[in-house]
């Protein structure tokens, strides 16, 4: 994993040992998001919906091990299949502090490169944005590696 923090935007370019397929689904499907998704490597997904198209509206909860509970939304400005995601991100317990999230996936055989970038974080944010982003990511190679 390599990573840069650029102004206010967090920048992950992480290899994925598994077919560009699977990480698309892992990142569009409720069912499999809801298994990484959150930092906390104890923590367990709750809810998802995902419409996962342009203008489409998203919203992820999950609960941390301290049995704090958060949820995530936005709306999908840019969707293309097995290539890239674009989408507006807000924490619920934060609302106004708006950033965006974008995805490119990269096929090199059978294994996929992620290039992440959670851009415009600023400093409005209570959250650690690379550590979370990190252990979420941790647990999503975990989950796709898992037999």
């Amino acid at each position: 994993m390599t990573e840069k923090k650029e102004n206010d935007a967090i920048n992950l370019t992480i290899k994925i040992y598994a077919p560009i397929e699977d990480l698309w689904k892992a990142w569009t499907d409720p069912t499999l998001i809801l298994k990484w998704f959150g930092s906390d490597p104890k923590g367990v997904g709750l809810h998802a919906r995902l419409d996962v198209q342009p203008g489409g509206i998203y919203e992820i909860s999950f609960r941390g091990s301290d049995g704090i509970a958060h949820t995530c939304y936005g709306v999908y400005r840019e969707v293309k299949e097995l290539s890239k995601l674009v989408f507006s991100w807000t924490w619920k317990s934060e609302p106004g502090v708006e950033s965006l999230v974008t995805i490119h996936l990269l096929r090199e055989g059978e294994n996929t490169f992620m290039q992440f970038e959670h851009a415009h974080v600023g400093n409005k944010s209570m959250h650690n944005y690379l550590a979370g982003w990190q252990a979420a990511f941790d647990k999503l190679d975990r989950m796709l590696n898992s037999a």
